[in-house]
């Protein structure tokens, strides 16, 4: 991090002005006018201070014991101490918190045993488009090092606006004034990963930089804070991935079919921030904060896929061995195997601005006004090619033998996947057959690839007004009356496009893949017995004209548009209580928010005009808009109490009703269908968005108690209870295919009668309920002699009674693990510094994405991440006085990521190992 909570023995008094001060900054914007701390005039020049990794786990523990919230804090020396790729993997560690890991890196956080969906994160107090599908913001997007702080509150308050029912995550970043003093930092690092360069021409090293540069000018009246942060970073993925497990006649469950890829990831992102502060009185201050996010995340995927036991026409297993009802080997004869390079490139920048005035008299008033801007801008490329032995039923077949581990399947081939002269651009198992678009232009006898893009546009714009009075004597301390208006919008355009070979006129040719474009290297595929890969450039041929591109007509993709529009209109009334009762000091808050909320939804439905077919051949398919708009009324209650004893002990009690609205593409007015091909019959489901959807609602308490100790450790208990009086389950029904603008499944196959159709609805909830334990404790306050050694970490049960839909057994939320756990032991003194971090999380319900970035939820294994740095800073006195150097180790058991198919773990569908991360750096501030 490049802005660090560093004191020294001279300056002591200052500095922990400056230290109080950023502590006061990171509170959210009820709290902003809020005094900092005294700093203390009679420092010696011999006083021992704190500094480092110490002194961030000291803040949090003072800024989580004077908070008026249950609230969880990550200061900017434990991100910068640890520097991640986002912020996601920080906070993953505070208690009760946790993350999904998608392509080896966290980028997204479950708090208290539900989805990242129930939860929302806020900028400097303010709300922010998300680059994900959802209002869940992905934290790849904010480098680490223009960040503060972070707080995490677990229970609401009047105040708090764009509030989640599992916790709001609040990012802080620097206000120049508070700082006191000029800045100038600089950062980089060094990163390999260590399962090489998996696919031909892909990078296993990678580079960060990064600066800060902060002042002060004009007497301290403007204030100026800028960070910029870059990163170019590989990160490789190995996978396994199963197309599920099919019934034998005898009953025994056997492999249907996989398609396993490497994957290799290059993540560019650059991130800048700036904050410009005035205060030409002492009761005015103005702030405009500025921050810029250019995001772009390229992925390359080669594997092969190979239809199994689901490919019935041509393939055939032979010498199987049944364990406990399982085929674990046996060999399949007649496989048409499709050789697949693929890519995926997540492009996406993300402004966000805002303008904040606050007014502090000296009668006890005091207002702001704030208004904030935030859009994201993203597009989401996918191509798919598909190459093989000969197009559709040309060509050689393979004969395939397979054993089954505990990492899926291993096999054996008689073919060479990576021979040029074998391997040819077509399709290979016609897939597809004969399309005609709208315009004339055809492929024969199967497509070759496909070609998605997706656009997508998201912006918000928030106006927030407040006043509050401070009252010189009594209960209540202060009173705030607010205002706030949100207006969001966000659509999603599809681009898609069939991919057909333009030398295939005769629905039997395939074409060798010209030398200029094959790849430098190999692709391996040794880790499945697959052995390598033809590896080519697949957006260069789209580039060039070897395929035509021939737009998709069918229905599906009409129906994938939508436009969601949010209207917000929130008020608020909050007293803040301050006063003593007998030896004990009680502090809280009470308030209700009413929010008004207008939704506006526009989709579409794909229909089948007549006559069916255009005199091209192609399909007559219209659309038809479908408009619904809805609102509604939440009135939010909320209470905040803590009682504080002399013994330094802090007990919590919270009470509130909370809600998180639907996710975005959950309230789109459009509805879709496919299929899934299984032997010669194409089952065909659907879904649909619901305009009308309500939020999610809670009733929810929370008790806390607290116990500091030594000045620098603490003990804590807290226990939660969520009453969800309002869920959102998705319920099926089933509808006639005949009905349907459906794309034909090609020669042989036959669509099934009747659609499974699926829909969001609001339904009756559960219980929700939990304990967690957390602890702070350096050992010096035991054995002084331990001084610098310490640990810190926490333990979470959460158990869940959710039932999906009304009549089903009470089940899982999704992203809900039972046991939460991490902890971090610690050494810090003389400069030196050395951590080893672990995280746990039980099985839990992921979400994980499929092609075009469907979301597809599935059952996740336990996983233990251990982390573990070592360092040195240099010391006052020093000609590198200001340098710190580290070296890390991110991922070092190797965890992997596996989902199973429910009931039986050894159904594997996705094992994918991400591999160790290693990375060395250095930060200098002068």
């Amino acid at each position: 991090m490049s802005l660090r909570n560093e004191f020294s023995a001279a300056g002591t008094s200052s500095r922990m002005a400056i230290a109080a001060a950023m502590i006061a900054a990171a509170l959210p914007a009820a709290a902003w006018a809020q005094d900092a701390a005294p700093a203390e005039d009679n420092a010696s020049a011999d006083t021992i201070v704190v500094t480092g990794y110490r002194a961030s786990l000291l803040n949090a523990i003072n800024q989580n014991r004077n908070a008026e919230q249950i609230v969880e804090s990550v200061s900017a020396e434990d991100i910068g101490k640890l520097p991640d790729a986002s912020i996601a993997e920080s906070i993953a560690r505070l208690p009760g918190l946790t993350s999904q890991r998608v392509n080896g890196r966290s980028n997204s956080i479950a708090i208290r045993g539900s989805a990242p969906d129930f939860s929302t994160t806020l900028l400097n107090g303010r709300e922010q488009t998300s680059t994900g599908d959802n209002r869940a913001v992905e934290y790849d997007q904010y480098p680490s090092e223009v960040v503060s702080a972070v707080n995490v509150y677990k229970t609401p308050m009047a105040s708090l606006v764009g509030q989640g029912l599992s916790g709001t995550v609040d990012m802080r970043t620097i206000r120049p004034l508070d700082s006191g003093k000029r800045v100038i930092s600089v950062g980089a690092r060094g990163t390999y990963a260590d399962l090489g360069k998996l696919n031909a021409g892909s990078k296993d090293k990678g580079y960060r930089l990064n600066a800060t540069y902060v002042d002060q000018f004009a007497d301290d009246t403007i204030g100026i804070a800028l960070g910029a942060s870059y990163l170019n970073e590989p990160y490789q993925v190995q996978e396994f991935n199963s197309w599920g497990y099919a019934d034998t006649p005898e009953g025994d469950k056997v492999i249907g079919g996989s398609k396993s890829y490497v994957t290799s990831t290059t993540l560019k992102r650059l991130g800048l921030n700036g904050t410009l502060q005035w205060k030409p009185t002492p009761n005015l201050t103005m702030t405009l904060d500025g921050f810029y996010s250019n995001f772009k995340d390229n992925q390359v995927k080669r594997g092969i896929e190979l239809p199994l036991y689901y490919d019935p026409d041509t393939a055939s297993l032979a010498n199987a061995t049944v364990t406990d009802g399982m085929v674990t080997s046996g060999t399949f004869n007649g496989v048409k195997s499709v050789v697949r390079n693929d890519l995926f490139q997540r492009h996406a920048k993300l402004y966000s601005f805002g303008w904040n005035t606050k007014w502090e008299g000296d009668d006890g008033w005091k207002a702001f006004f704030d208004v904030s801007y935030s859009k994201t801008d993203r597009s989401e490329l996918t191509i798919e090619t598909l190459a093989g032995t000969g197009r559709n039923t040309i060509g050689a077949l393979d004969s395939i033998g397979f054993t089954m581990t505990d990492k899926g399947a291993v096999f054996s081939p008689s073919l060479n996947y990576g021979d040029y002269n074998l391997i040819l651009l077509t399709g290979p198992q016609g897939w597809g057959g004969d399309q005609t678009a709208v315009d004339g232009t055809k492929i024969l006898n199967g497509q070759d690839g496909y070609y998605n893009n997706r656009h997508i546009k998201d912006e918000l714009w928030q106006y927030r007004v407040e006043v509050e009075h401070e009252f010189e004597s009594g209960l209540l301390h202060s009173f705030q009356v607010g205002w706030n208006y949100t207006n969001r919008s966000k659509t999603l355009v599809p681009e898609e496009y069939f991919l057909g070979l333009k030398a295939n006129t005769d629905g039997l040719t395939s074409v060798t893949i010209p030398e200029e474009y094959r790849l430098k290297g190999e692709t391996q595929l040794s880790y499945l017995g697959l052995g390598p890969v033809v590896s080519y450039d697949p957006a260069a041929l789209v580039r060039d004209g070897i395929y035509n591109l021939v737009a998709n007509p069918y229905g599906d993709v009409i129906v994938k548009s939508y436009a969601i529009r949010e209207r917000l209109m929130t008020g608020y009334i909050q007293g803040n209580l301050d006063a003593d009762i007998g030896s004990a000091h009680l502090t809280g808050n009470f308030g209700v928010q009413a929010q008004w909320t207008d939704q506006n939804s526009v989709g579409a439905g794909a229909i089948l005009l007549q006559p069916p077919v255009n005199p091209n051949g192609s399909p007559n398919i219209g659309a038809r808009v479908r408009k619904v708009s809805t609102d509604y009324l939440d009135v939010l209650p909320s209470l905040n109490l803590s009682l504080r004893f002399p013994s330094d002990t802090v007990i919590r009690f919270a009470a509130a009703r909370e809600i998180i609205r639907p996710r975005l593409d959950d309230m789109r007015a459009s509805e879709k269908f496919d299929y899934t091909i299984t032997g010669n019959v194409a089952q065909v489901t659907g879904e649909s968005g619901n305009p009308y959807l309500r939020p999610w609602r809670a009733n929810a308490l929370d008790l806390t108690f607290e116990q500091y100790f030594g000045g620098k450790g603490v003990i804590a208990a807290q226990f939660f209870w969520k009453d969800l009086k309002s869920y959102i389950y998705n319920q099926q029904s089933t509808v006639p295919t005949d009905s349907l603008a459906l794309q034909d499944p090609g020669a042989g196959v036959v669509l099934s009668p009747t659609a499974q159709y699926t829909i969001p609805v609001n339904g009756k909830g559960g219980k929700l309920y939990g304990v967690e334990i957390a602890t702070t404790l350096p050992f010096e306050t035991i054995i002084p002699a331990l001084e610098g050694f310490g640990v810190t970490g926490s333990v979470a049960y959460t158990k869940s009674k959710i039932q999906a839909t009304p009549d089903s057994p009470s089940g899982d939320l999704p992203g809900y693990s039972k046991w939460v756990a991490n902890g971090t032991a610690y050494f810090e003194k003389w400069g030196f510094n050395a951590r080893g971090s672990v995280r746990y999380r039980s099985t839990f319900l992921g979400e994980v994405s499929g092609f075009a970035a469907n979301r597809v939820r599935r059952r996740a294994a336990a996983e233990t991440i251990v982390d573990a740095q070592i360092g040195y800073d240099f010391q006052a006195g020093s000609a590198l006085e200001g340098l710190s150097l580290y070296v890390q180790g991110q991922n070092l058991t190797n965890a992997p990521f596996i989902t199973t198919n429910p009931g039986d773990s050894r159904e594997i569908i996705d094992y994918q190992t991400y591999g160790r991360r290693f990375l060395a750096g250095f930060t200098y501030k002068f």
